[in-house]
């Protein structure tokens, strides 16, 4: 392999990029593990700091819920928090 590139790229080019690689590999995990973070700290919480992802979880999983079909007292639900005739920020998108 390494003779067909010699072949076709010029040779001061193989030394660039050779360099390169190491680099670009690094800031790619630096990347991916930064966005990663961000979108845990931007994750959906609840006034408690709770994350919303996690009362998805348990509901598959048939934890907070007695049978009866209602939810624990102070468990979240689907429903927005809107005041009066306020209306919920998607509503008019």
């Amino acid at each position: 392999m390494g003779n067909f590139l010699s072949s076709v790229l010029p040779p001061g080019l193989i030394d660039v990029l050779s360099a390169l690689i190491p680099p670009v590999v690094v800031g790619a995990v630096f990347c991916t593990f930064v966005i990663q973070l961000l979108r845990k700290e931007m994750a959906p919480r609840r006034m408690d700091g709770s994350l919303v992802s996690k009362d998805g979880a348990a509901r598959g999983a048939g934890d907070g819920r007695d049978g009866s079909g209602a939810a624990e007292p102070g468990s979240a639900d689907a429903t927005p928090i809107v005041q009066g005739g306020e209306r919920a920020e998607s509503d008019g998108r």
